[in-house]
This record gives structure tokens, C-alpha cells and sequence, in this order.
């Protein structure tokens, strides 16, 4: 099994509902991502997916992301934004490119700091 990840970054604040302590409070994070593209068998350049690629898909959906109030975006009105649904989100956002690459073993973590992050993958 072939493995491929890229890392990212971006900057928002979300407050968590339904939840006592200080995070039920606006507050901020630099938030890392992770996204990891995984084949059983390579492209005919010998890739899983181009870096280049990857990266500028990634990019693409933290743009939507960075430096805004996340309960302020239509989907985290529904979905509490802990760092599970931020996962989650970026995940199904870049499969929803139909890029091919993506469709194969997607994984995305989020690092909400340094100590403690978040993974979703399906299953």
C-alpha cells in the first residue's frame, strides 16, 4: 500500500454548542490539517497523486475555512464544529471534487493544537 500525505494550515474561530467550559466561549485556533491519499497500485507516472495536486485541492476547501467564524458557515449551523465534523467536512468537501485520486483511501486529520487532533476516514 502506497501513502501520500500533504499538511496544511488555517486559521478560524468556532464556539461549541450543547457543551459546558470554555469552549462553549468564541475562541480561536491555528488549525493543521493532514490529508493522506492512499493506493494499492501506482498511476503509469508512478504517482498515488501529484503533491501539486493534492495540495492545491486542500487549499481549495481551507480557503473556505480560514479566518472566518466556523458556526457562521451553513453547514456548522447544523453541525457542532468540533474538530471530528472539521475532519469530517474537509474529508467529504474533497471527495465531492471527483478529482480520482480522491476517491481512494482519503483521510484527513485536523490538529487543533499541537497535543490533541482529530481523524475521519471511512470505513
Amino acid at each position: 500500500m502506497y501513502e501520500i500525505k500533504v499538511l496544511a494550515e488555517f486559521s478560524s474561530a468556532h464556539h461549541l454548542r450543547h457543551y459546558q467550559g470554555k469552549c462553549e466561549n468564541v475562541h480561536g485556533h491555528n488549525w493543521k490539517i493532514e490529508v493522506s491519499v492512499a493506493a494499492s497500485a501506482l498511476n503509469r507516472q508512478g504517482l498515488v497523486i501529484d503533491f501539486h495536486d493534492l495540495k492545491k485541492y486542500v487549499n481549495g476547501v481551507l480557503d473556505e475555512l480560514d479566518h472566518r467564524n466556523l458556526n457562521d458557515l451553513a453547514y456548522f449551523k447544523k453541525v457542532n464544529p468540533t474538530s471530528e465534523n472539521i475532519a469530517k467536512y474537509i474529508h467529504d468537501r474533497l471527495r465531492g471534487l471527483k478529482a480520482a485520486a480522491l476517491q481512494r483511501r482519503l483521510k484527513v486529520t485536523v490538529w487543533e493544537s499541537d497535543r490533541a487532533c482529530a481523524t475521519y476516514s471511512r470505513a
